[in-house]
């Protein structure tokens, strides 16, 4: 009697320990109550940059509509000059201004070609940089004295692959979205996910690099790749179980151990009942 006790207990034992592990691999952000008992400043000023194969828009608006024209003209975009440039005009009936909106690629060396102004180096700015910069060569040309120009990225996605609920390319809504972000619009990881090797993979002047996050950690605040960029890829990579969970051997370890629960709990009931009975 004394041995069953002890198995059982040694059982009992085991299990709560598994339960222990698993929630420890699965808690997001743990050690956060402390590290964040204080508000944190956030070091990362990250702003998203302009890189070869982007998507952008332009918006040209000023005062007098008339000069607008010398960039009515469709041009090629992209290196490959396979493809047109879209334009469209608009009004602002509040100021009283008009403009005009036109599609670009970046080239693969970080120009766009611009109707009246050549090619205009963007890759490594801002969007606001860009902007500032296209402005000032208008002006330079003495083709419009005060133009106001916007730039707007329009391709920005990120891929996911791997273990989460609903792997996809997610477009990127604003220039400062999160992994975190990028996460729920996949409906989070699944079960299987491994929280503590979340692999993402990026591209940076010709080279590729990849950087390493752990959901469970509140360093993932820290990591260069918190705030994603455009074209880069996440993968989370699934646990050992996911990969047998469908076999014939995954299948008896299941039942194996929903058995040996069951038969630790009865002994552990007869045990205290007979000693009730002493």
């Amino acid at each position: 009697m004394k041995k069953l006790s002890t198995l059982a207990l040694m059982a009992v034992a085991i299990l709560c320990l598994s339960s222990c592990v698993s929630s420890k691999k699965i808690i997001y952000f743990q050690g956060a109550d402390s590290v964040y008992a204080q508000a944190q400043e956030i070091l990362q000023k990250y702003e998203m940059r302009l890189k070869p194969a982007d998507q952008i828009l332009i918006k040209v608006t000023c005062d007098n509509p008339e000069l607008l024209e010398i960039f009515s003209s469709d041009v090629t975009m992209g290196a490959g000059g396979g493809s047109r440039g879209s334009s469209s005009y608009y009004s602002n009936s509040a100021t009283g201004t008009m403009g005009s909106a036109y599609g670009y690629t970046v080239d693969n060396d970080g120009f766009v070609d611009l109707p009246q102004l050549g090619k205009v180096k963007v890759a490594h700015l801002t969007v606001d940089e860009a902007a500032k910069v296209i402005e000032k060569t208008i002006i330079e040309k003495n083709l419009i004295k005060e133009p106001d120009v916007t730039v707007r990225l329009l391709n920005a996605r990120v891929s996911v692959l791997g273990a989460v609920k609903s792997p996809r390319v997610v477009g990127l809504t604003s220039e400062r979205n999160t992994i975190l972000d990028v996460l729920a619009n996949c409906s989070d990881l699944s079960d299987q996910g491994l929280r503590r090797n979340i692999r993402l993979f990026r591209e940076n002047d010709g080279k590729r690099e990849m950087y390493t996050l752990d959901l469970t950690s509140t360093d993932i605040f820290t990591s260069p790749a918190f705030y994603v960029q455009q074209n880069d890829v996440i993968y989370i990579e699934p646990n050992k179980s996911q990969n047998v969970r469908s076999s014939a051997f995954s299948t008896f370890l299941g039942v194996g151990g929903s058995v040996i629960s069951a038969l630790a709990s009865v002994t552990a009931l007869v045990i205290s009942i007979v000693n009730l009975a002493k």
